[in-house]
């Protein structure tokens, strides 16, 4: 029969001493935090019979996240960053906040202060041999007015599966773009078809993914930060209809509302008429319907950290 004490006053006292509530000094949201884990942690022990091997196996396994920079990639694998959005709605629904273009996972490649462009923008450096993809759309307000001087923040992977900064072969900020949208709230961007991607198979983020029995594999995306003054913040992604992955996404990012269209033009003629080398080009247009900020703080993006905050 498994010994439980967590439950006992002397344990109880002692997670209240180790997170520091007999202290005035330090953050009293983060004790809290911490007390919480401790008395889940000690729970899940008991309850399940971990033992010393498996705890300690943990704890190496963390270091080894950690020390890979997998720790946002496990978090998305584990449908925590979904659930985070699943939170949101009911909250959302809850407070009478509803329409718009859904949200979406963030995922953790986000590069900050991409080079800004009025209206239009071209996001690739010319050296990726993908397919010239034309991406444009308008963005709305909650009455279906055009937006003018919203800004789309959109970054995708390159053929490879990989994105700049986080792959040092790629030019600064290749593939990444800030566009703020024309009188007619209209976005273009002309950039190269991305590709889906996997994760690291012999990173620590696949190898939980592999004892859950599961595969790490990304559809085919693009990301979006969309924003206006007046507007909530609005964090999604386009995922592409046919992918093999669009419904099977590791990361669980695929929602209904966010799946476009990639439609592939053939022919010399219609490619040389938009400027594109061979005989072949895809074209996506997707819109954006923003929500009404009910309070200046919805106008901003999470405070999450990431790579080169601005």
């Amino acid at each position: 029969m498994t010994v439980k004490i967590s439950h006992t006053p002397e344990i109880k006292t002692f997670f209240e001493e180790v997170a520091g509530l007999g202290h005035a000094e330090g953050n009293p949201r983060f004790k809290q935090i911490i007390l919480r884990v401790l008395q889940d942690t000690a729970r899940l022990i008991e309850d399940l019979e971990v033992s010393e091997d498996e705890f300690w196996q943990a704890v190496s396994y963390l270091n080894r996240l950690g020390g890979r920079n997998e720790a946002g990639l496990l978090a998305a694998g584990l449908g925590i960053e979904h659930f985070l959005d699943l939170l949101q709605d009911a909250k959302d629904q809850q407070a009478g906040l509803c329409g718009g273009t859904p949200r979406t996972i963030e995922g953790p490649l986000y590069v900050a202060g991409a080079p800004l462009s009025e209206g239009e923008a071209r996001m690739d450096d010319g050296t990726d041999p993908g397919v010239v993809m034309f991406l444009q759309g308008q963005v709305f307000d909650a009455e279906g007015k055009p937006l003018a001087g919203a800004t789309v923040d959109l970054w995708h992977a390159n053929t490879q599966g990989t994105y700049s900064y986080f792959d040092a072969t790629q030019s600064e900020f290749n593939l990444r773009r800030r566009i703020v949208t024309d009188a007619e709230g209209r976005y273009r961007a002309r950039s190269i078809v991305p590709s889906g991607y996997g994760c690291d198979p012999q990173g620590p983020t696949q190898e939980c993914l592999d004892l859950l029995g599961r595969h790490g594999q990304r559809p085919a995306h693009v990301h979006f930060f969309i924003s206006a003054p007046g507007h909530r913040h609005l964090t999604t992604q386009i995922n592409f209809e046919g992918d093999k992955y669009l419904w099977d996404d590791f990361a669980y990012a695929t929602r209904d509302g966010l799946i476009g269209e990639l439609r592939f033009v053939e022919g010399a003629a219609p490619a040389r008429d938009r400027g594109v080398q061979g005989d072949r080009f895809a074209e996506l247009e997707f819109d954006f319907t923003l929500q009404a900020a009910v309070a200046p703080e919805a106008e901003e993006r999470s405070h999450r950290p990431r790579a080169l905050q601005d």
